[in-house]
Formats: C-alpha cells, structure tokens, sequence
C-alpha cells in the first residue's frame, strides 16, 4: 500500500491525448513566426517565398492557419464534453496535425496546385471528424460542422483565384473568413464572457436586455456583409455606427470593470471591445475621414480575434489539463502585450502615419511575443501530463 510518503510524481506524454493540446500550441507556434515574416517581407528584408504574395499570405495564414487551428482544437475538446462521444486522439490527432503543417510548408514551398490540394483538405476533414459524434449524439452544436465547411469554402476560393481559375483577389475570401470568425466570436462571447464573470466575481452586476444580443449580432452581420459585398457609404457607414453602438451597450452591460483584478476575466472584456472600436473605424473610413480600411480589419483580427483566442487558450487548457482557473504574470503580459500590439497596429498610424514601417516592427513584436510566451509556459502543461503514482 502506498502512503503519501511513498507517492512520486510521473510525466505521461499527452500531446495527442485531446485536440486542444497539439492545435494550441500550433497556433501559438504559426503567430509567433508568421507575423514577423511578413513584417520582413513588408520592409524587404525577406522575399516573398512561394507562390502567394506576401499580402495574400500573411491574410490566409492568419485566418485559415492560426484562428482554424483554435477552432479545430476548441471544437474537437469541446465535443467530447457536449456528447460525451470521442473526437481524434492518438493517431489520428497526429495525422491532422501534421496535414496542418503540411498545408503551411506547402503554401510557402509550392507549387501552388500542391498547397491547395493539401491546405484545402485539413478543414473538411476536420468538419467530418466533428459531424460523426456530433450527428449521433443529435447535439444541438451541429451548425458547427457547417460553419467549418463555411471556412473550406472560403479557402477553396482563396486557392482558386491564387491559381488563376477565378478572376478574385485572394485577400477578399480571407477578409470574409475573418468576418465570420468575429461573428463567432460575437455570439460566443455572449454566451460565457457575463457567466464567467459572474460566476467568478459575485459583486458583478450583470444585467441583460431583452433582444439586444440578437440584435447586435445582426447588425454586425450585416454590416460585415455590406462591406464585404461593397455597399455605398450611405448604407454601410449607418448600419456600421449602430452595430458599434450595439455591441458598446453590450460590453457595458457585463460590467466590465468589475474585472479589473482578475487578468483571466479582463482579457476577455478588453479583446470584446475591439468589435464596436473596429466597427466605429469601419464608418469612419467609409465617412473619408482619413482612416485607412486595414485598421478595422485588425480591430477586428488582431484585437478582437487575437486577444479573444490569447484569453481563450490560456483558460481552456488550464481547465482541461486539470488545473486552477487562474493565471501568472507571464499570462498576464501575454494578454498585455496582444492588446499592446494591436492598439500600436491600429492607432500608431492615425497618429503618426510618418513612422509607418517603425510601428509595424513594434506592434508584430509585441503581439508574437505574446504567443511565444504561450509557447514558453503551456508546452509543459499542454504536451505532458502529470500525475502522481
């Protein structure tokens, strides 16, 4: 019989034991890499490598690499929990992980029909991997299944006008990816970000109004939609102002600054209001006043996306590997710096559109060392599981 005396501590290689462990770090892997690639690539000092331009690929690999590889990680460990019915481990687990990284190597290695076939097959297969427990469990979460199809779709386009087979920037499948994964993130958000809180924070004064998060999640919508679609100002510019609006009135009402002290709550709250900031750029930049179209894509990907998944990672994986909803100063910088990159990305140039090319350099620093400060501290959590014995 073993007494606590006797107990000693083991370490178990768990890499593939649950989709959230090799696809978060992965994710944080490409965001540490990729974003200072295309930096260099952006001032020169690296070439555009592959048969997708710098612009084009920096785009894809934003969307249909890093927030796919969250979402295939969230989407595979979550389903287990709603239907109790397994999703790929082991080998399996393995075999998409690798097929992610072939696709990655493949867009930059070429040639460009090779990248489509191998990038273009990881989302439907990891949709069908999702339907099978999904359908037989008849979970309610099986629009999800049809959103990752959503996503190949987008992909495949993204593919086909690299190849030349349609006459379509490749950049606008990609921004209409984006989209969809604010719109995700939008509802998402809706349904944990006051429950955390409240659960967690007993002082908070959660209120809820009835009809406002349908209605600003249709707003956002359709204003994604109109700009996507290129809709005159007179059309956009409005419905982009009270989606903004909306989705303010939204934050709000979580009380927000109830969170202030706890960094695994506020990273959630500040990442949510990049939607209505972004939105507010976006009818500003219809309205000419001088605010260029790409800073709301990045209110959107690099603040609301990106701070989203940085909160998101961090709590999903410590509560799944069994340990305490909490987080460290090195999580806390992270979050810091995600918002701190994203904030020079979006604002420096309103400022100071003179030192274009310095503040590039500054907020991709500050934003993939965030992501390898993941890297650094869930490594250890994420690939090997203790236990004692």
């Amino acid at each position: 019989m073993q007494t606590s005396s006797t107990r000693t501590a083991s370490n178990r290689f768990a890499l593939f034991d649950l989709g959230f462990r090799p696809f978060y770090l992965l994710a944080a892997l490409l965001a540490t890499l990729s974003v200072p690639v295309w930096v260099a690539q952006w001032n020169g000092a690296l070439p555009q490598a592959g048969h997708v331009s710098a612009m084009a690929w920096h785009a894809h690999e934003m969307v249909f690499g890093f927030a796919a590889a969250v979402i295939t990680g969230f989407l595979f460990t979550a389903a287990r929990t709603w239907t109790g019915l397994p999703t790929p481990t082991g080998r399996s687990l393995a075999a998409l992980a690798a097929l992610w990284v072939a696709g990655r190597v493949a867009l930059i290695t070429g040639p460009g029909l090779l990248a489509a076939i191998v990038d273009g097959a990881f989302l439907p297969l990891v949709a069908l991997s999702l339907w099978f427990p999904l359908k037989r469990s008849g979970n309610r979460n099986l629009f999800f299944v049809g959103l990752l199809l959503l996503f190949a779709v987008a992909n495949l386009l993204f593919h086909l006008s690299r190849l030349g087979v349609m006459s379509l920037a490749p950049t606008l499948p990609a921004q209409g990816a984006l989209f969809l994964v604010v719109i995700i993130v939008s509802v998402m958000s809706g349904r944990v970000t006051p429950g955390f809180t409240r659960n967690a924070i007993r002082s908070a004064r959660i209120r809820h109004v009835k009809g406002l998060d349908a209605a600003a999640i249709g707003a956002l919508a359709a204003t994604l939609v109109a700009q996507l679609s290129g809709a005159p100002a007179w059309l956009l510019a409005p419905l982009a102002l009270v989606a903004a609006a909306l989705h303010a009135v939204r934050l709000a009402l979580w009380d927000p600054l109830s969170t202030l002290r706890s960094p695994i709550l506020w990273i959630l709250h500040v990442s949510y209001a990049w939607i209505p900031v972004g939105l507010l750029l976006l009818a500003l930049s219809t309205m000419d006043f001088g605010v260029a179209p790409a800073l709301f894509i990045h209110a959107l990907g690099a603040g609301a996306v990106g701070g989203t998944i940085i909160g998101m990672i961090t709590r999903t994986a410590r509560g799944h590997s069994g340990r305490p909803l909490q987080v460290g100063r090195a999580e806390t910088a992270a979050y810091l710096l995600v918002h701190i990159g994203a904030a020079i990305r979006v604002f420096g140039p309103l400022a100071t559109p003179a030192h274009y090319g310095v503040l590039l350099v500054a907020a991709a620093a500050a934003w993939s060392t965030a992501f390898l400060i993941y890297l650094i501290v869930y490594w250890p959590m994420l690939a090997w599981s203790h236990r004692e014995r």
